[in-house]
Parts: C-alpha cells; sequence; structure tokens
C-alpha cells in the first residue's frame, strides 16, 4: 500500500543497489489539474519536479530559485559549465532583451513555438549563472505539450526543462525511467503525463546571431529552420 512522505507517494520499501528507496507518483485519474497545481506549488515553494514534455521528462525549477537550480546540477550531476534551458508560456514571458531580438528570430518563433525549438536569446541582466552560464544568452522554448504549458501558467512565470536524466545518459519517455537514473536523489515530485513518444530532443538554435547557428541537431530539421530566416532581414 502506498504510503505519502513529504510530497512523494513510496510505492515500495525495496532499496536499490544504492541504497536508495524506490518512488513514486500517486495517480490520480482523471485528475490532472490537481496534480499540475500540485506541481506548481512545490515549484514556486523552491521544489523540484520531474515533468513531461513534448520531448521527454524534464526536471522543472523556478528561475527565481537559486538553491533549486543548484539541486538540479547535482540531482543530474550535470557540469556546472552547461547552462539550464527554461520553458515559458511566451516569448513576452521570457527573461530576455526584446530589443535585441532579430527579425529571424522572430521568424522561427511564428513558425515552431510552441514545439521543440529551443531559441538561444540575448538574456537581461542579473540571471543566475545556471540560466546562462555566463554567455549572455538563455535557451527558451514554448511547449507544445499540454501538461507542460498548463505548468507554466500555473506557475506564473518560466521553468527550468533540462532533460529529466543523469548528465549523458539516454533521456527519460516514463516516469519509472526518471526514477531509474534519478532514484538515488530524486526531485520532489513526479508529474506523470504517460508515455512520451519516441523521438529526439530538441533542436538548439542560437538566434542572437545572423545566420542563426544550429547548437543541436534535434526535433526540427537544420534546413526547416534555416529556410524560415532565407528571406528575413535583420
Amino acid at each position: 500500500m502506498p504510503t505519502i512522505t513529504g510530497n512523494k507517494v513510496i510505492i515500495s520499501n525495496r532499496q536499490n543497489e544504492q541504497g536508495a528507496g524506490c518512488y513514486g507518483v500517486a495517480q490520480v485519474p482523471g485528475d490532472m489539474d490537481r496534480q499540475i497545481q500540485e506541481a506548481a506549488a512545490i515549484l514556486n515553494s523552491g521544489g523540484v519536479c520531474a515533468i513531461p514534455t513534448e520531448t521527454g521528462y524534464g526536471l522543472a525549477a523556478s528561475i527565481d530559485s537559486p538553491k533549486a537550480l543548484e539541486r538540479i546540477y547535482r540531482i543530474k550531476r550535470r557540469p556546472l559549465e552547461k547552462p539550464l534551458l527554461i520553458l515559458a508560456n511566451s516569448v513576452e514571458q521570457a527573461p530576455v532583451k526584446f530589443s535585441l531580438l532579430t527579425g529571424c528570430a522572430r521568424k522561427i518563433m511564428d513558425r515552431f513555438w510552441p514545439g521543440p525549438v529551443t531559441l538561444l536569446l540575448p538574456a537581461i541582466e542579473g540571471l543566475h549563472f545556471a540560466l546562462t552560464g555566463g554567455t549572455g544568452r538563455i535557451g527558451v522554448r514554448v511547449p507544445s505539450h499540454p501538461v507542460a504549458m498548463k505548468l507554466v501558467r500555473a506557475v506564473g512565470r518560466p521553468v527550468t526543462a533540462t532533460s529529466a536524466n543523469l548528465s549523458g545518459e539516454r533521456l527519460t519517455k516514463t516516469i519509472p525511467e526518471v526514477m531509474e537514473q534519478l532514484g538515488s536523489d530524486p526531485p520532489d515530485y513526479f508529474l506523470d503525463a504517460g508515455s512520451i513518444q519516441e523521438g529526439p530532443a530538441s533542436t538548439i538554435v542560437d538566434a542572437s546571431v545572423l545566420p542563426p547557428a544550429i547548437v543541436r541537431a534535434g526535433a526540427v530539421s537544420p534546413e526547416d529552420i534555416l529556410d524560415v530566416c532565407e528571406t528575413v532581414p535583420s
């Protein structure tokens, strides 16, 4: 019988090989809105959640919570020099310098958002190092996954969406896969939206330069990205 401990539901007293408990999610059919509100409350209180996105499960933290941002690096064992990408419900919500957005960047947003394209854009001053890596840019996308979008709206500010896996390991497509990789140092809550369709990670595009540079190939082809900008003035 599951028992509630803090924000987690323990579904087994079994210990894994590292001696860590195995955690799961309270499955409430038809009650996803309640789970979204619970996850939003945890994020707004400085916690970390595993959340669904269109490309796989991610680790979410409020961009206004330095401790949560730093904790994600520990959970993932992620190199500190690699910034965390974020989800926003619109470019207007994102912490970017709108005056420096190129016509090409706006065209890519219009064509591929919501969706699996992350844009590196000029960041406002004062953001945590985890969000920019000292580059002056921040990676932003507007998600097409309905649960991720509802969560960002419920939180009221952008959240991180770095993949919910150990750094360098495969993407996680289900909550059990997240627990398998991150069970030794789990997030505070698992927002389970079922299995995510198999596919690549988001395409990352540096849209702060002209022409835009493909930083990571992914769900949208480089050709499709660059075609959008061929006739767009800066």
